[in-house]
């Protein structure tokens, strides 16, 4: 299950501290390990003392919760947030996002950008000003007929087992598809997790004309997350976020991590 060791990128911006307070929340929860992590470019002095006084920002915001604090010297955020978390063994990445983006909602810098599209570990983007909750109150993760979604549902099953939450499978219907096929499809799946795990997970099927009105027809709760597989395009064991799955992330009310292809 992810979240046995979580890696913040942090900056002093909102989106830091959105993500700063997230990746503690899950830690507080799983047990795991957490490691709060400012990069900064080569060459650059004074950017390097720079990001040890970020890093001195957020143990102040943290507190007393236990956490180790890294500055990285790389040439992009992303690129060394993945190669970071590769090195320590972090199994998540959690970012927030960009400056600009209305209340509850993501938008995705060049940070997250990067890390959506070539992270070897799983990648969780936090929406502006989010709140998180005493603990997770839903597991949903975003199905489609597909070998990467087929896995997620046995490994995201297992995670919602082991913390005891519901598990919800949602399937998009935007009214190009077979709709008798998508729940077909959706009923398998639920099978599976029940197969794998023992779970009796929920199924919905979002309908509306693009992938955002189908999002708000939906219902979110306070501690939701939603979880979206790795597209099919996406090398072995990296994130690759394909083009509907982009558009249900900044659409999304709560955070939404995103497995590497092949996540086990």
């Amino acid at each position: 299950m992810i979240g046995e060791h979580v890696i913040v990128g942090y900056t002093t911006d909102p989106g830091g501290r959105d993500a700063l307070a997230l990746g503690a929340a899950i830690t507080r929860v799983t047990g795991g390990e957490l490691t709060v992590a400012t990069i900064y470019p080569p060459g650059s002095p004074g950017l390097a003392v720079e990001a040890q006084a970020n890093l001195a920002d957020a143990a102040e915001e943290l507190g007393p919760a236990p956490a180790e604090y890294i500055t990285y010297e790389s040439r992009g955020a992303g690129r060394g947030l993945s190669v970071l978390a590769s090195r320590i063994r972090a199994d998540l990445i959690v970012v927030g996002s960009s400056d600009g983006r209305q209340h509850g909602r993501i938008a995705i810098g060049s940070t997250s950008n990067h890390l959506l599209h070539l992270s070897s570990e799983a990648v969780l983007v936090t929406p502006a000003h989010y709140i998180p909750a005493d603990g997770p109150d839903r597991l949903t993760l975003a199905y489609v007929h597909r070998p990467q979604c087929d896995a997620a549902v046995e490994r995201v099953a297992q995670a919602a087992l082991r913390l005891g939450v519901p598990l919800r499978l949602i399937t998009f219907d935007l009214r190009t598809d077979d709709r008798v096929k998508l729940r077909d499809d959706l009923a398998l799946a639920v099978r599976l997790a029940w197969e794998t795990t023992g779970i009796e997970a929920e199924s919905e099927v979002a309908e509306g004309h693009d992938v955002t009105a189908a999002m708000a027809k939906v219902e979110w709760l306070p501690g939701e997350l939603l979880v979206c597989a790795a597209s099919e395009d996406a090398q072995p064991h990296r994130v690759f976020l394909g083009e509907v799955s982009m558009k249900m992330l900044r659409a999304s009310p709560c955070p939404v991590t995103v497995l590497p292809r092949g996540f086990s």
